[in-house]
């Protein structure tokens, strides 16, 4: 099946627009649940009244699991962002009101989010195992209720319509924890590229909920520690590791 050249290229997929439509083509290397985990995610969200594209069919093409899905015509904030940096604060309270209605779910039914921190802490090959055995020792000390955390929340995974309804995609890092760790993980992902804007989102969101930075950081090394395990061209692997040794010294 000829879907034409995608239109984004991720990590674990490639993204195609055919026929009015999305496809989420596979890499081959995922386990074969990995469409149905992710597409099961999507529903979660969509079943709760949040703006997600809606989950057509799933299928295989030329071998590999894929996910069609309602196409969603619009731009990301995070593109009309760069190139109106003066809305900066509007945009970033619009990404906060929408990422707490996310934060309201409870979502119990998905993968708990302590499970996939500790197995992305334990498969690094960056940290040495006594700074691993503390991670997860702090790790296991968290208490929190299960909500419904996106896991890779920002400016360009949400789409605004010429009617002005966000969607939001990519929920494939989703899974049932503590909003404070969503928060400081959307916080690293701002720092990589702007202290600025990271620091904006964080004030706003503190303002907004009630919690406190303390709150939020004491997940930064635990945060730095899972994302080590992933490979992004962009991150600075020494950065993250920084951050650990900031908040858990050998």
């Amino acid at each position: 099946m000829n879907l034409g050249t995608p239109i984004a290229i991720g990590n674990t997929a490639k993204i195609y627009l055919y026929e009015d439509k999305i496809f989420k083509v596979f890499n081959d290397y995922l386990p074969k649940t990995e469409s149905f985990y992710e597409a099961n995610k999507q529903r979660l969200a969509y079943f709760h009244g949040l703006n997600v594209p809606k989950i057509l069919n799933l299928t295989d093409i030329d071998g590999k699991q894929a996910i069609i899905m309602e196409y969603i015509k619009g731009r990301t904030i995070g593109d009309i962002l760069s190139e109106n940096m003066d809305q900066a604060e509007h945009f970033m309270s619009v990404s906060i009101d929408i990422q707490q209605k996310i934060h309201m779910v409870v979502a119990d039914s998905l993968e708990p989010m302590i499970e996939k921190l500790r197995r992305q802490i334990e498969t690094t090959s960056k940290l040495e195992e006594r700074h691993k055995s503390l991670l997860i020792q702090k790790l296991d000390s968290m208490t929190f209720e299960n909500r419904l955390c996106h896991g890779d929340f920002h400016l360009f995974n949400l789409i605004i319509a010429d009617n002005g309804k966000v969607t939001i995609i990519d929920w494939v890092d989703s899974s049932a924890g503590d909003i404070r760790a969503d928060i400081y993980r959307t916080y690293l992902l701002y720092s990589q590229f702007s202290v600025e804007l990271a620091e904006m989102y964080l004030q706003l969101y503190l303002e907004k909920s009630g919690l406190s930075k303390e709150e939020v950081f004491q997940w930064a090394p635990i945060i730095a520690g899972a994302r080590l395990s992933e490979i992004v061209s962009s991150e600075k692997s020494q950065r993250l590791i920084d951050i650990i040794n900031h908040y858990c010294p050998l």
